[in-house]
């Protein structure tokens, strides 16, 4: 069972909606009274990502690239296609779990998932989204709002197929965040919702993630709070031309629960007993492979022009090379445009061809998938057919990059990063050749260039 909201002490007090009569028999029957007041409010939400899931964009190198969740490629749980019925637990909708889902049917939209205020909706699992007819959906819709931190959190919090595994700086702790955790969402200070950032129009909500969305369209910035000069220092000022404000204000990500770090998919074999890490962390299952747990991780720091680059289904590669990059941050330090951002960085070990030299998007859920029968050969044969690519039987393991922007668990200023922790012989944060120096930046023959107090 998904659950949908998580219970916490700090939602808002919601008047009841009168109006609102049940009994419901589903969540669509839901939906319809909503719709009687908010079809304009429906067909703009048919038109958003978090509906259709897909979208055009225009890549360097690439041209126009179908983009989106259905279409993006990961080291997690890899590929949506021929994994529906689990991958739409996340989707804003009732019952998509395969190709017969009707997009242009606004009595499948879940309103609940999104407005519920009370923590207690709920969706099941498996069966491409309904609502658990356990709980009372009357007393549910009567007191909808505006969405909080637990409705975003249903599904951005359990990216990757559980909690906090995806992204590291998101995860339920932020539902009640203290001033340690998130500066902006702590409940006893400012106590943001998501869209404080997040604002939104026509139910567009803005921000994207690397791999569905690599165009890096509508992106949310901190200098739409925060106007420039930001500092006393003049040299801090100078720095914000070059470095991400999430650079120095998000020393470390994962600070409250442990995100994953790294998935090998080949250690996944039948008969084996699951394992759990010194930390309590799942960090084996003989159907899903080995993980990597890690709390309080430093970032990685790479340039970063608010473009990506992505792996595209069907792309060939060179199975020689040691890691193959499913996206990555385009970007250099000679790009006025690009600056020094933090990223969790995730390995993955995962399936791919070895006669066509591209990735396998595998077959994973319900009776036919590799969850229950683990047997690689027909995940492949299964997945592939649904993705529209072709499957030559033979299959081998490569080691996989992807990257994740740090945007959440913002320190107070107090706890920022000083020069020091980036600067001078003994820091071990920054990788300066990997950022285009031979050097520290700031020394020159063993002198600093700037002094920390201009």
């Amino acid at each position: 069972m998904l659950l949908a909201s998580s219970q916490t002490d700090s939602f808002k007090i919601i008047p009841e909606h009168e109006e609102i009569e049940g009994p419901f028999a589903d969540g669509v029957d839901v939906t319809d009274t909503c719709l009687e007041c908010h079809e304009q409010q429906a067909d703009d939400f048919m038109q958003t990502t978090h509906w259709t899931w897909s979208s055009w964009q225009q890549l360097a190198g690439k041209g126009r690239v179908q983009t989106g969740k259905r279409h993006a490629v990961n080291n997690f749980c890899i590929g949506v296609a021929s994994n529906l019925d689990k991958c739409t637990e996340c989707h804003a909708g009732y019952g998509w779990k395969d190709d017969n889902f009707d997009f242009d049917d606004s009595s499948h939209i879940d309103c609940l998932v999104c407005h519920d205020t009370t923590g207690e909706y709920k969706r099941l699992a498996g069966v491409g989204g309904v609502a658990d007819l356990n709980v009372d959906l009357e007393i549910i819709a009567k007191k909808v709002g505006a969405p909080q931190r637990h409705n975003c959190g249903t599904c951005h919090f359990y990216g990757g197929g559980a909690h906090a595994v995806k992204h590291g700086d998101l995860e339920k702790t932020l539902i009640h965040a203290d001033s340690k955790l998130d500066i902006h969402m702590n409940r006893d200070g400012l106590n943001f919702q998501c869209q404080t950032c997040h604002k939104t129009e026509k139910h567009q909500i803005p921000g994207h993630t690397m791999s569905a969305s690599p165009a890096g369209e509508n992106n949310v910035f901190c200098e739409d709070c925060h106007s420039a000069p930001v500092h006393d220092k003049k040299v801090l000022n100078h720095h914000s031309q070059s470095i991400a404000c999430q650079t120095c204000h998000i020393p470390s990500y994962a600070k409250a629960e442990a995100t994953k770090m790294a998935w090998d998919w080949s250690a996944a074999k039948k008969g084996e007993k699951k394992h759990y890490d010194e930390k309590g962390n799942l960090d084996y299952l003989p159907y899903k492979g080995r993980f990597v747990w890690q709390s309080n991780v430093v970032p990685e720091y790479a340039w970063y022009n608010g473009k990506s680059g992505i792996y595209t289904w069907g792309e060939k590669f060179d199975p020689g090379k040691e890691e193959l990059y499913l996206n990555w941050p385009i970007g250099d330090k000679d790009d006025k445009q690009a600056r020094i951002y933090p990223f969790k960085v995730h390995k993955g070990k995962q399936i791919f061809d070895t006669v066509h030299n591209y990735l396998i998007n595998p077959h994973l859920t319900g009776d036919t998938g590799f969850w229950e029968n683990v047997d690689w050969d027909s995940a492949a044969r299964i997945g592939m057919q649904a993705r529209g690519l072709d499957y030559s039987g033979k299959y081998g393991f490569i080691n996989t990059i992807t990257y994740w922007r740090i945007n959440h668990m913002v320190e107070a200023v107090d706890n920022a990063l000083i020069c020091g922790d980036c600067h001078g012989p003994d820091q071990t944060r920054m990788d300066w050749s990997s950022l285009g120096y031979k050097a520290d930046p700031l020394y020159q023959a063993g002198e600093a260039r700037h002094s920390i107090n201009d």
